[in-house]
């Protein structure tokens, strides 16, 4: 998201356009059988609609693909997380709509559950270049969270974890700071860099979707793996963990941790620029945000918040700090970060799909997924290729790098996938309605399990 996705990333939408994107459903795709005219495999133009990639991984990608396909046309066009979905369901509807499109698992912009019906099943194309034993090759949780009534009808480039603050190393190296490990460190951090006029923590606590991954964090803290079970309904929103985590949450803001004025800053544009632009010395975003490691992407990332003359800084993840003192830490969470979907409508079916088999699952393509670090790589053989990635500091970068993408592997921990709708939209009012006083955390976590009971019967 974020930057790359939530941004996706599986980026991320307010409580509002989400209800709305699955109220209007039934209107999603109109289109139930492929077209006849697909065209050429290795040539046309085809467009490409996203609200992730950012352009400058997507021209890489882009221009990667043309070197292997010189005489297909790529044009892509991003559009915003919260605009999305109201830009695509007519388009797809439509006999004009894009090529190629961004899907996504969950109830968040872009639903495969929503849009899939508009996709062609990518299961012959994948097979044929991986192989029959093409699911062995490729992260399980992107072909799982991507299927739909067992056609597989987007190809994941990647996936995306959250968990960990992004530091702005060059801020806390100037003024001798170490990134915070618990709660306590965490309110001197931001006594230290308020005596130097520099904002300590920036989150966009007024677009809600991205509070549930600071409320993750602090779940997984104050009791590792209780929040899955929450989502799975083997546990009750009113138990004293989330009661905790609500009640760390509101602290955040009272101690002077999160700044002023959160609930009315979103995610993006507004925290991300903060932080782009040094204001503030930490945020809450998880790998998506790898892919500012980079000279380019950091650059561009610094010049799009509106930075004259941007330079690079360095930028490294460090773990969630230990706020409810249990020891705790370093947990992630993730789901595949977005899928390329083809148009069943296009009539370039055939060139549409050498694009994404090509960037979804070709060694090529996922190399240069890995390189760019915008997601880490569907296909479980592509690993960065270090002396090829032009790192900020790499001195620094990579090392911690290294172990963010391995720590990435081994986790289990969903982390939008699979939480409904009305319940993301209601864990978003139980963050806003505890930050602003207007509910204890007692208060909050009592509406939430209503919602769970009546998503239940």
């Amino acid at each position: 998201m974020f930057g790359s996705t939530l941004v996706r990333k599986r980026s991320l939408v307010g409580a509002v356009a989400l209800t709305a994107g699955l109220a209007l459903a039934g209107c999603a795709g109109a289109a139930k059988t492929e077209t006849q005219d697909k065209g050429a495999a290795d040539s046309g133009s085809i467009t490409w609609w996203g609200w992730t990639p950012d352009e400058t991984p997507a021209k890489a990608y882009i221009t990667a693909f043309n070197k292997a396909y010189p005489n297909i046309k790529v044009t892509y066009k991003k559009l915003t997380i919260d605009g999305y979905n109201a830009a695509l369901r007519p388009a797809l509807a439509s006999s004009v709509g894009p090529d190629v499109f961004d899907v996504a698992p969950g109830a968040a912009n872009g639903s495969v559950e929503i849009y899939g019906v508009d996709a062609v099943d990518l299961t012959p194309a994948v097979s044929k270049t991986l192989g029959s034993d093409w699911k062995n090759k490729l992260s399980p949780i992107g072909v799982s969270s991507l299927t739909v009534d067992g056609q597989l009808k987007a190809l994941s480039l990647g996936a995306v974890y959250s968990g960990t603050l992004w530091i702005n190393q060059d801020l806390f190296d100037k003024y001798g700071l170490t990134a915070p490990k618990t709660y306590d460190e965490w309110k001197k951090v931001c006594a230290a860099l308020a005596s130097h006029n520099v904002g300590c923590f920036v989150q966009g606590a007024g677009q809600p979707a991205f509070n549930e991954d600071t409320l993750q964090a602090i779940s997984d803290n104050v009791q590792p793996g209780w929040w899955g079970q929450a989502l799975k309904g083997e546990v009750k929103w009113t138990d004293p963990a989330m009661v905790k985590t609500l009640t760390i949450w509101k602290q955040l803001f009272t101690d002077g941790i999160m700044q002023k004025g959160a609930l009315g800053t979103q995610q993006y544009p507004d925290a991300n620029n903060g932080f782009m632009s040094a204001k503030y010395a930490m945020v809450m975003m998880g790998t998506w945000y790898m892919q500012y490691s980079t000279v380019a992407g950091s650059t561009a990332a610094i010049s799009g918040a509106g930075v004259a003359n941007p330079k690079p800084f360095t930028q490294t993840a460090v773990p969630f700090p230990d706020v409810a003192g249990t020891g705790h830490v370093g947990a992630l969470y993730g789901d595949a970060d977005f899928g390329l979907a083809v148009n069943k409508k296009s009539k370039a079916i055939n060139a549409a799909t050498t694009f994404v088999t090509w960037l979804g699952a070709s060694a090529e393509g996922q190399q240069l997924v890995a390189n760019i670090l915008n997601d880490i790589p569907a296909l479980t053989s592509a690993k960065p290729n270090w002396p090829q990635v032009n790192l900020v500091n790499a001195k620094v970068q990579q090392p911690s790098l290294d172990k963010l993408i391995t720590d990435a592997g081994k986790s289990t921990e969903p982390r939008l996938a699979t939480v409904s709708a009305d319940l993301q939209t209601a864990i978003g009012v139980a963050s806003t309605t505890v930050a602003a006083g207007s509910a204890t955390p007692a208060e909050a976590a009592a509406t939430l399990q209503a919602t769970a009971d009546k998503i239940k019967k």
